[in-house]
């Protein structure tokens, strides 16, 4: 364990620059071949020192009983997001601080999966206006920026209802409006576009076979040609021809 802490903790404080195992071994105060007992490599230590912390995190961001109302449970893995980040701040910021261009990080994939399958409910209930994969990365980079801002102020200076504000904006911006009716001399597209979001994301937890029997029968008129039938054009009209008087 002080392997892992002096590890994220060099990381975290290394602004992207290398940490060498004896940096990592004196602060732990072990020997090199402990470290190498243990995790085989400098890298393997850092492998470890995220596989631990997504661990945690995972644990935190399911540490609650459902409530049935997945916005809810939305709102409650945002602060424990950034509860996680604040109580320990060199781990997170190995996890999600250490960002390169055009170099996506396993572990935020894995956080938006985590994410999305709370929003995977919230989609079949008919309470998304955007696709759930899309709406996971709205939030969870909200939540990070959100997250990384906060670490970064002294702590007698952090402004908490920060956090709650932007938690809420997000979770508005991609939530369904209340099914009040389309407004006075609107489509209703709005609607329609979270019928088919809600529509999807119970296709998508249905058997392949399933689907195609609903397809069928929801869609009679729409089953392909057969292009072994003679195609039949339609007869010109008939024009009488005008006689001369």
């Amino acid at each position: 364990m002080r392997l892992l802490r002096a590890a994220a903790e060099l990381l975290a404080n290394s602004a992207g620059a290398p940490v060498s195992t004896r940096q990592i071994t004196q602060l732990a105060e072990v020997s090199a071949p402990t470290l190498y007992h243990h995790f085989g490599d400098k890298e393997g230590l850092f492998d470890a020192v995220v596989a631990a912390g997504f661990e945690e995190y995972v644990a935190g961001e399911r540490d609650f009983a459902p409530s049935g109302q997945p916005l809810e449970d939305i709102r409650r893995m945002w602060d424990n997001h950034v509860q996680f980040g604040l109580n320990q701040p060199e781990l997170y910021l190995v996890m999600f601080g250490n960002i390169r261009p055009e170099s996506r990080p396993a572990i935020v994939a894995d956080a938006e999966a985590l994410m999305e399958e709370m929003l995977n409910k919230a989609a079949a209930a008919g309470q998304l206006n955007v696709q759930p994969r899309e709406a996971a990365r709205s939030i969870l980079a909200a939540n990070v920026g959100v997250t990384l801002m906060l670490i970064a102020e002294p702590a007698t200076e952090r402004n908490l209802e920060l956090s709650t504000m932007t938690r809420d904006a997000m979770i508005f911006a991609v939530s369904a409006e209340p099914a009040s009716g389309p407004a006075p001399g609107g489509t209703g597209k709005s609607s329609v576009v979270v019928a088919a979001i809600a529509l999807n994301a119970a296709l998508q937890a249905s058997h392949s076979d399933q689907l195609s029997r609903l397809g069928t029968q929801a869609f009679p008129r729409m089953a392909p040609p057969d292009l072994h039938q003679p195609r039949r054009l339609a007869s010109k009209p008939v024009i009488p021809s005008s006689t001369s008087s």
